[in-house]
């Protein structure tokens, strides 16, 4: 009985969503079959976006923190950083739509649930060639328009427009963090939806049912986004991570799925007689 109430606190805080980008940080690094996507396509952004994020500080940093002083006080120093990594991740995430990152992480997202015994649900919408060594290797091409997550004008001005509340002494700069995460959050399943095959009402339906935990998702994500010249290894480690919730959430759906079969399956008639 104690094990079970120790067990079941233990399982809540394993399964949180908030700590999917933290497991998609170190599941990533422990399966090198990932590295060549890193290489390959996010090298480069990884340069583009050390150059935006040391211009930002150079010609920025000081200017806002002067005017973050007559607010702040001695916290302009760490609210001004917070501002600029703000301005930098914007920046950032339009340039990369640019670069065509977004078909990286779709590779990652989809490598990661061929690894994890998923590769039915993946085969829904791309070729695969299972007869290659890892599961990289083994993604063929898309047969369905294949998104990690869509461009999101609406989502990029109302990350800009919620930059000010940084300005807000204490309080400012977690509630932009959680503000952002409330919208973004969503957006990493986009690709999961898809499979799923969910019309826009049903889409909006499953999100709304576990939205605190796509904002704690989300908020994280974005944490994550915020620091300084690792944003794109996150960039890649946090689709590792929305994959493997998509592990679990599919391990649930699919056992409720067998569990209402069973309930519907007529019992077979056996002669007593016998």
């Amino acid at each position: 009985m104690a094990s079970q109430l120790i067990a079941r606190p233990a399982k809540a805080v394993a399964g949180a969503s908030w700590l999917y980008p933290f497991k998609g940080i170190f599941y990533f690094i422990r399966h090198p079959f990932l590295y060549p996507l890193f290489r390959a396509r996010l090298l480069p952004c990884f340069i583009l976006s050390l150059f935006i994020l040391t211009n930002l500080f150079f010609w920025t940093y000081l200017p806002q923190v002067a005017f973050l002083a007559i607010f702040h006080g001695p916290l302009a120093w760490v609210n001004g950083a917070f501002l600029v990594l703000g301005e930098s991740a914007a920046i950032v995430a339009m340039l990369f739509e640019a670069f065509f990152v977004d078909e990286t992480l779709v590779d990652v997202f989809d490598a990661v649930l061929i690894n994890e015994g998923l590769e039915n649900f993946v085969a829904s919408s791309r070729l695969l060639n299972l007869d290659e060594s890892d599961p990289v290797k083994q993604l063929g091409k898309p047969t369905k328009p294949a998104i990690y997550s869509p461009f999101s004008l609406r989502q990029i001005v109302e990350f800009i427009f919620l930059l000010p509340l940084n300005l807000i002494p204490i309080a400012g700069t977690p509630m932009f963090l959680v503000l952002t995460g409330y919208r973004a959050g969503p957006f990493h399943h986009w690709r999961y939806f898809k499979l799923l095959d969910l019309s826009k009402s049903e889409r909006k339906a499953f999100v709304k049912r576990r939205q605190l935990r796509y904002t704690w998702f989300g908020t994280v994500a974005l944490l994550l986004q915020l620091v300084p010249v690792f944003s794109m290894f996150f960039l890649m480690t946090t689709a590792t991570g929305s994959a493997l919730w998509v592990v679990k959430l599919e391990e649930k759906r699919r056992a409720h799925q067998a569990n209402e079969n069973n309930r519907h399956v007529l019992p077979q008639y056996a002669d007593d007689a016998n």
